[in-house]
């Protein structure tokens, strides 16, 4: 809500300009991505932080899935291998014990579905419908909002017998909170900007990033225990990222390259075209002109 609102005053003061989205299609997409927070929550809450982080390993190989299969797109094998090796770094660093469970295993696979599609249709949507990060997010945060205020308390009464509304909020608390919402809007926005720009993939890569940052601050600002294998997950993570951002920035290069040699054969082909056209006009002109010539 508070990203909504902090859009709607962006909005009202010019800074960008609102666009009129199908209301059916940013429904849709507003809930599935609530549904998609709640369900990663639910994924933490009932599985080992292993486990957890096995969840979100497993996103990058799901996308490349759902987009080779459905939308066609083609990952060279230099960017898989990229991908397979910071997943290998990531996994090394990061996953310490694996306990699993049936409800924790069932929350985690939908995690991973509703996670693939919200963030495949974030970058489809904004390119098929031609609207801005920004005009997405205003759209659609006021029904992700709705879901998670509606399913939030319910399932926290469920699970944990307490009423999040009963809870004594001290200024402390709510300083903390305030701050929180305000953090999260950068994050939703970066969020959408980084997808609609890029892929859901380079996100996924981007958020690994973020888990070896995390592990890397810990270490040096809170002294948390860090291992030899946590190094090297690191580092081997570091080279995945690195060779996936190399290929990556080839491929588009290749690609623009590509694009412009085609444009200029299709402007070669129009000039040529132009050119014969003129010229037949010519003879069909002096063609007439002496037919007229006999005739006199």
């Amino acid at each position: 809500m508070v990203t909504f609102c902090t859009l709607h005053a962006a909005q009202r003061l010019n800074f960008f300009e609102s666009k009129a989205v199908d209301v059916k299609t940013v429904m849709l997409f507003g809930i599935l991505n609530g549904i998609s927070i709640g369900l990663l929550n639910l994924s933490l809450g009932f599985n080992s932080i292993g486990f957890y982080q096995m969840t979100k390993l497993a996103i990058i190989p799901f996308t490349v899935l759902l987009e080779t299969l459905f939308l066609k797109k083609q990952f060279s094998q230099k960017i898989k291998f990229s991908l397979f090796l910071l997943l290998v770094g990531v996994g090394i660093a990061s996953v310490t014990d694996l306990q699993l469970n049936m409800v924790g295993t069932i929350l985690s696979l939908l995690a991973i579905v509703t996670t693939c599609v919200g963030q495949i249709l974030t970058n489809t949507i904004q390119k098929r419908l031609n609207v801005s990060s920004t005009q997405l997010l205003y759209q659609s945060a006021p029904f992700q909002a709705a879901v998670l205020f509606v399913s939030g308390p319910l399932v926290d009464q469920f699970l944990t017998k307490q009423n999040v509304f009963a809870y004594k909020y001290s200024p402390v608390v709510l300083a903390f909170i305030i701050l929180s919402c305000l953090i999260a809007v950068s994050v939703n926005f970066s969020t959408f900007l980084v997808i609609g720009k890029t892929s859901p993939v380079t996100y996924q890569v981007l958020g690994h990033l973020k888990t070896c940052l995390v592990l890397g601050f810990g270490y040096t600002l809170l002294h948390d225990p860090f291992t030899e294998r946590n190094i090297i997950g690191i580092l081997v993570a570091i080279c995945g990222m690195g060779l996936y951002s190399y290929f990556c920035t080839q491929e588009n290069k290749k690609k623009q390259s590509g694009d412009l040699s085609l444009s200029s054969q299709m402007k070669d082909h129009k000039e040529t075209a132009a050119l014969l056209a003129h010229h037949q006009e010519k003879e069909g002109h002096e063609v007439k002109k002496a037919a007229k010539d006999s005739i006199v």
